[in-house]
């Protein structure tokens, strides 16, 4: 994602996009498991594999990714609500900041390049990678 291959963004073209299903299933599996078992932030691992592997364009994954994540949420959600004591107030400000970002992050996709984004979405990934290394190994 770091890389720039001729100069491109290799995800542009004018020919219809072709998935194959059976690896995005194996990423789904692949990634759902990793995000369910050690509670890692799902986009730091759905967002590479839908662009590198799938040849999504890097804003679509972006937003891919953020359904994935909504879905999965809601469904831990709904499974913890009846057995844990939630601070609805707490809930609902967290909820409404959430919201407010969500605005200003289509604001600024508008702005931004997605090719810039990429890298960017790469450097922050490998920045934070070797933080989370250090920090546990320490």
């Amino acid at each position: 994602m770091i890389l720039e291959k001729n100069g491109k963004d290799s995800n542009q073209s004018a020919e219809p996009m072709k998935f194959n299903y059976p690896l995005i299933l194996i990423e789904g599996l692949i990634v759902g498991a990793l995000t369910g078992l050690v509670g890692a932030g799902g986009g730091f691992l759905i967002i590479p594999a839908l662009v590198l592997l799938s040849k999504l364009p890097m804003k679509e994954a972006v937003g891919t990714s953020l359904v994935i994540i909504a879905s999965k949420s809601l469904i831990g959600f709904l499974g913890d609500v009846s057995n844990i004591q939630i601070d609805w107030g707490f809930l609902f400000i967290i909820t409404a900041i959430a919201v407010a970002g969500i605005f200003v992050g289509n604001w600024l996709s508008t702005k931004i390049d997605g090719r810039k984004l990429k890298r960017f979405f790469g450097w922050f990934i490998l920045v934070m990678g070797i933080f989370i290394i250090t920090r546990e190994l320490s």
